[in-house]
This record gives structure tokens, C-alpha cells and sequence, in this order.
């Protein structure tokens, strides 16, 4: 006797509507759930690396490891903070983990040997700096951050792009709090210096699509 095929069998699955929807059916093996949630969120993980790394062709490639990252844990999202915030903190991970393996320093030499602990004189780094987030080109301002010093660029990037805590950057580079509120002063510092004589900065590739 010939077996009918499941009337349900040719049909593709429903569309997915949104994120919350695309997290669960991707946790369960849809594939095109997954590219949903890539296609969402791929130009903002890829600005993050750029923006820490400097770097387009480093940068490409660590965008397809943190989605790949992405792929493996996404059955540990338990949905306790913002996707966007736990993809971007995974991505962030990613980055320094990258960076050390690479041997590069996060935090300065100057900081290392003179830290800014808690117990030595106090100094606010930690406000928002307003010269810096008014009226300046944001194209400028890119070009400007990816000229700063490796180490004056996470911390900036980490601070005052991405809005983390001086004491969660300190945990992620491994250095004090006062010497991540320390490095975010002088990296303000040198932008200010830099965004003096703007004709002089470089231009930096791939600048267009995170400045979009």
C-alpha cells in the first residue's frame, strides 16, 4: 500500500517574527532562525571589533568567530539580561582573548608602574566627557579613536561606546579600577589633541559601515 506523504512534510517553517522568536527556534536547530539573528545583529558586532581592534581584515574575522562562538552557547542565553548585551559582552570576551593571545598589553606600562589604586589621591575620570560627545564629526571621531594607543582604545571603546563600568572593564583587562578610570582620562585626553588638527588623521577602511 502506498504510504501519503505528511501533508506538512513540504511546507517551510513559519517566518520568524522577531528576535525572542528567532532565539528560541535557533536554540532548537533552525538554521534560518540563526541568520535571522545574524542578520540583526552582524553590523553591530562587527563595529564593536573594529572599533577595538582597529583593524578591518582582524576584524571580518573575529565577527564570523563570535558568531560561530554564537552558535555553540546560544542554549546558555537564559534571556536574564538583553541579547544584544550578552552577544556583545561574548564578543567582547572574544576580542581581549584574541588580543592576549597575540601578546599584546592592554594596559599601558606607564599605568602599571604607577597606578591610580583606590587609596591614592582621588580623581574623577569617570564622568562623560562632553567635548568629545557634542558637536564632533562622527566620522572624525572614528577616525580619531582608531588612531588612539591600544590599550587608550579598549578602555574608551569599552567605556564610553559601549557603556561598561569601570569595574567591569577592570575585571575584563585585569588591571585596578583606577587604572581604567586613569587610561579613560588620558585616552580622552589624546582624542581631544587629535581632533585639534583633524585633516591629519588617517583614513581608516571599512570607517563607512560602522559609521552608518
Amino acid at each position: 500500500m502506498q504510504t501519503k506523504p505528511n501533508p506538512g512534510f513540504f511546507k517551510r517553517n513559519p517566518p520568524i517574527a522577531g528576535e525572542a522568536e528567532a532565539i528560541e527556534a535557533a536554540k532548537n536547530g533552525d538554521p534560518e532562525a540563526f541568520s535571522r539573528l545574524y542578520a540583526l545583529h552582524k553590523r553591530r558586532v562587527y563595529t564593536l571589533c573594529l572599533r577595538m581592534l582597529g583593524n578591518v581584515s582582524e576584524a571580518e574575522d573575529m565577527t564570523q568567530e563570535a558568531f560561530l562562538h554564537l552558535y555553540r552557547k546560544l542554549g546558555s542565553f537564559r534571556g536574564e539580561s538583553a541579547f544584544s548585551t550578552w552577544l556583545h559582552r561574548l564578543t567582547v570576551n572574544l576580542v581581549l582573548m584574541h588580543l592576549r593571545k597575540k601578546g599584546l598589553q592592554l594596559v599601558s606600562l606607564e599605568e602599571t608602574i604607577n597606578p591610580s589604586e583606590e587609596d591614592a589621591p582621588k580623581r574623577d575620570f569617570g564622568s562623560r566627557d562632553n567635548m568629545l560627545t557634542g558637536s564632533v564629526d562622527r566620522v572624525t571621531l572614528e577616525r580619531a579613536v582608531a588612531s588612539l594607543p591600544p590599550g587608550y582604545r579598549m578602555v574608551f571603546v569599552l567605556h564610553d561606546v559601549e557603556g561598561f563600568e569601570h569595574n567591569e572593564i577592570a575585571s575584563m583587562l585585569e588591571c585596578s579600577t583606577g587604572n581604567s578610570k586613569s587610561q579613560l582620562h588620558k585616552a580622552r585626553l589624546k582624542l581631544r589633541e587629535l581632533l585639534r588638527q583633524p585633516q591629519d588623521l588617517p583614513p581608516v577602511a571599512g570607517l563607512t559601515e560602522v559609521s552608518r
